[in-house]
């Protein structure tokens, strides 16, 4: 595969953008499954406020993890996000999103990532993460395991916690992005039907999978294809001040 030619192979889009100012830092979300925002407000470095959208998500159940996000970051102060937890009992992308939100409380200007993973050919799928435009990492894999870099070859998705401690910190950050973002594009390639039963997936992985949440979760196919057209994720602001 020419991994040069990703842009123009059907596959997944994820785009996050940060933006900072005075005060408040907005992070957001879009891919083919997901619209999501998270804007923190802060003063002394503390948590003033913190306002999660939902613009589309996969389950019917998932509005309600605005508030238990509220719960866990409301008044905590922004270097202490990273070690605040909880994550498995908030919807994980919008955790995701405060965290990265925070990292960039105090940054000077907006920071964007695009996440691009296309669709197998002959087995082999191209990854690739580009931050401000200007690509960062790039992995291949095949059956579930990474085949380039050499560094790497032989290595699933959750086995690279360790060799992403090793990197530096924003090294470490993007690569967490890209490791994640592979994870969520293999909704594209599994069956709808087999993703569509909340009772079906692992206990407790996310808010809506805790327990008494997820009988009564129903999928929201609400689903959108980036590689196809001219539509790219984000394209709107979503911050305001």
């Amino acid at each position: 595969m020419d991994v040069t030619a990703i842009d123009n192979m059907p596959g997944f889009r994820r785009r996050f953008r940060v933006t900072p100012i005075p005060g408040a830092v907005c992070s957001e979300v879009e891919d083919d499954f997901h619209c999501m925002s998270v804007t923190v407000r802060h003063r002394d470095g503390v948590t003033t406020s913190i306002e999660p959208v939902l613009s589309r998500a996969p389950w019917t159940t998932c509005p309600g993890a605005v508030d238990r996000l509220k719960q866990t970051f409301s008044g905590v102060p922004i270097e202490k996000y990273a070690e605040r937890g909880e994550k498995r009992e908030n919807c994980t992308h919008l955790h995701d999103l405060a965290t990265l939100a925070a990292a960039h409380a105090f940054d000077g200007e907006q920071i964007v990532y695009d996440i691009l993973v296309s669709d197998p050919v002959a087995g082999l799928r191209s990854a690739e993460i580009r931050r401000n435009g200007r690509t960062v990492l790039r992995w291949a894999l095949a059956e579930g395991r990474i085949v380039d870099p050499p560094e790497l070859v032989g290595v699933t998705l959750d086995q690279l916690s360790r060799w992403i401690g090793s990197l530096e910190p924003q090294q470490q950050e993007a690569a967490r992005l890209l490791r994640w973002g592979t994870i969520v594009a293999n909704g594209r390639i599994i069956p709808l039907e087999r993703q569509s039963d909340a009772g079906r997936m692992p206990t407790g992985n996310c808010y809506t999978f805790q327990a008494e949440r997820k009988v009564h979760a129903q999928r929201i196919v609400a689903i959108r294809d980036f590689s196809r057209g001219a539509a790219q994720p984000l394209q709107a602001p979503n911050i305001s001040q």
